[in-house]
């Protein structure tokens, strides 16, 4: 299997501390399969978000087998709640262990990229990306595992003149992870832990060094997935609850209380797949 890319790094630990706080806003969202060579739309609705539209909405259609063509994914056709349109195509099926991909918003070729995933060799990934009509304006990373860490690295065409890259590692040994990122010309680290203290309990935590925030750090705990509970340095409690009404029928719920501010705020989740 492949390394996760660089800046899934952290992941193990921001699932615990970011994934699934709906604080504010109430949202449904709707998924459904279909026949049509397995294609599938999504649907998202933000309930009373705007004061010009109630109901401002996004699309998103990932066609496995676009049009019965078996060598193309359109991993995602999208049109947000503006009007603006998002495509994403990979084809994995040119060389053995690569993967290409292309990323437009059907409105300036300008914002056009195209990419490969190079995943040949064991335990390596390496991913390339640039402009289509400016290819030295590229982006890049490289992340390798090993039996107890993960390690990454992540440049962009700022190398060519001196730049540095970024750079990362996690290690995951038993039910302890840890990763540190290193960004912004080595001035910026980011620090990541978790620690499954039961089955059912998981704890984790983070904490930036150097940059504009730097200082700030989170703390969370995590019950079952389904219960959370966080902390941060701006003296802000989040809390949240998961839970299954029915198969394919889920609601989230959360709050955010700031104690500095005074201000109490919650949204609502319904997911419907």
């Amino acid at each position: 299997m492949a390394p996760v890319k660089f800046d899934d790094i952290p992941k193990v630990a921001t699932e615990v501390l970011a994934d699934d706080y709906q604080t504010s806003g109430y949202v449904l969202k709707a998924k459904q399969k279909t026949s049509w060579g397995g294609a599938v739309l999504s649907t998202q609705v933000d309930v009373l978000a705007d004061d010009k539209c109630a109901t401002p909405s996004k699309l998103t259609w990932k066609l496995p087998v676009p049009f019965g063509c078996p060598f193309i994914c359109v991993d995602k056709l999208e049109m947000d709640k503006g009007g603006k349109y998002k495509l994403e195509a990979s084809l994995d099926k040119a060389c053995p262990g690569m993967k290409l991909d292309c990323k437009s918003d059907l409105a300036d070729l300008n914002k056009a990229f195209i990419g490969c995933t190079y995943t040949g060799i064991k335990n390596l990934q390496v991913k390339m990306e640039h402009k289509l009509v400016k290819p030295m304006d590229f982006t890049g990373e490289v992340t390798y595992a090993c039996p107890v860490a993960v390690c990454g690295m992540k440049f962009t065409s700022a190398v060519l003149s001196g730049g540095l890259p970024d750079f990362g590692v996690r290690m995951f040994k038993g039910p302890m992870f840890a990763s540190i990122m290193a960004k912004e010309k080595l001035s910026v680290y980011t620090a990541h832990c978790m620690y499954q203290a039961t089955p059912e309990v998981t704890v984790a935590a983070t904490y930036q060094h150097g940059g504009k925030a730097s200082g700030n750090f989170s703390l969370a705990m995590s019950c079952k997935g389904l219960y959370k509970l966080k902390v941060s340095q701006d003296q802000s409690v989040c809390c949240s609850v998961k839970h299954s009404v029915a198969k394919g029928l889920t609601v989230l719920a959360g709050a955010k209380y700031s104690v500095v501010k005074g201000d109490l705020s919650y949204g609502l989740q319904v997911s419907v797949e």
